[in-house]
């Protein structure tokens, strides 16, 4: 499903000096219908009391649907761009780890629909967003 070449390696380079990598997140797996990211609860992703900060959890979910809608896609003549995410928080996490993964639920030519659900290390369900994609023609 994946473009082959959208490796682990190659995610985290291309997201090198980005949002992603100020928070700390780190692509871990790819698979044939999902992928997957962890990020650390810590000062980067923490609000002031302690607990990792929502919109940390959004920018999760929205890092790994808009990667995995660059992979479906021709970089020579589409561009992916986020046109609406909503998320549901539902556990705090104070330390650690948090997993992301993302599905799809809609691959459309021009809109992909994503769910992404945020673990905690011991596999519990702290936040589920879901996200929709435009796929735009580039000139």
């Amino acid at each position: 499903m994946f473009n082959p070449e959208m490796t682990v390696a190659a995610i985290n380079q291309m997201s090198a000096q980005t949002l992603a990598a100020n928070l700390g997140i780190e692509f871990t797996e790819v698979g044939a219908d999902f992928m997957r990211a962890r990020m650390p609860v810590d000062k980067r992703t923490a609000q002031p009391f302690g607990l990792l900060h929502g919109g940390a959890s959004i920018a999760l979910a929205e890092t790994l649907g808009s990667v995995a809608s660059t992979a479906l896609i021709d970089l020579t003549t589409q561009a992916a761009v986020g046109l609406d995410i909503n998320g549901n928080h539902l556990r705090g996490v104070q330390d650690g780890f948090v997993i992301g993964t993302v599905r799809p639920i809609h691959i459309g030519r021009r809109t992909h629909v994503w769910e992404i659900r945020i673990e905690d290390e011991k596999g519990r369900l702290i936040h589920i967003s879901r996200l929709t994609m435009m796929i735009m023609q580039q000139s």
